[in-house]
């Protein structure tokens, strides 16, 4: 059956990965990023309707959602927009904080409250993303990992607030190959060091973050709710051996 899917953040990486499984098979997606000029070409092809959001502007948001209601539903949505600030205590301010959480957890906020109606209508799934720094704790993390933090929180809320109509799960993965890691995968060295942490070693994938928020948002996981979905190689879990 043919849905309409939301994806936040679709100009690369697994957001855009995301967009084009569900445009591919059949799906009218809507793919949201702050410049649409920047769209590849086959986001062009494949997407319904690709829409300039500024997650910081609620403003824009609501005009952005605006069609979405009880009459069209929304049966998919996954909020893939996130930020890496990585810095020591000591060295943040307030305004990393504050900043990391608008980006983070505020922008999911607004567009949920936004599309409640519309998600519940068409008992929708989400998909949130938060990151392995939440469970395992990294030096220097404190400013991204307190945001993701609180995307685990509103994600067990919101699941529970909706149960029985819109189901709400999270992807907490490891460092994966895309263009937001690019400043801790461009030296070979830190690479290969990156990738030997992990029991299956390498980098995670666009591909394989897709494969995960394409269950969580079909029909397959409609017992699924609540969850954590630690897409990490392991890391979180395992030692690798020495």
């Amino acid at each position: 059956m043919k849905s309409n899917i939301i994806v936040m953040g679709a100009n690369g990486g697994a957001g855009e990965n995301i967009a084009l499984r569900f445009a591919k098979t059949g799906h009218d997606v809507y793919a949201t990023m702050q410049d649409p000029d920047k769209a590849s070409v086959e986001m062009r092809i494949h997407a319904k309707k690709i829409m300039p959001v500024d997650v910081t502007n609620a403003a824009a948001m609501d005009s952005a959602f605006s069609e979405f209601s009880e009459t069209n539903p929304v049966h998919g949505f996954a909020y893939c927009i996130g930020s890496i600030d990585l810095m020591s205590l000591k060295a943040s301010r307030d305004e990393n904080f504050t900043k990391a959480f608008e980006v983070n957890v505020l922008g999911a906020v607004r567009a949920l409250r936004l599309l409640e109606r519309a998600l519940k209508a068409g008992q929708g799934s989400v998909v949130l993303f938060s990151s392995i720094a939440v469970y395992q704790g990294f030096t220097n993390h404190a400013v991204i990992g307190a945001a993701k933090g609180a995307i685990e929180g509103l994600a067990k809320s919101l699941a529970a607030e909706w149960a029985g109509q819109v189901r709400v799960n999270v992807i907490a993965p490891s460092l994966t190959d895309t263009a937001l890691a690019k400043p801790f995968t461009a030296s070979p060295q830190m690479r290969e060091a990156i990738e030997k942490m992990h029991p299956v070693p390498r980098l995670g994938t666009a591909e394989d973050i897709g494969a995960m928020a394409q269950y969580l948002m079909g029909s397959q996981s409609g017992w699924v709710t609540g969850q954590i979905m630690r897409v990490d190689g392991g890391r979180s879990a395992l030692r690798p051996k020495g």
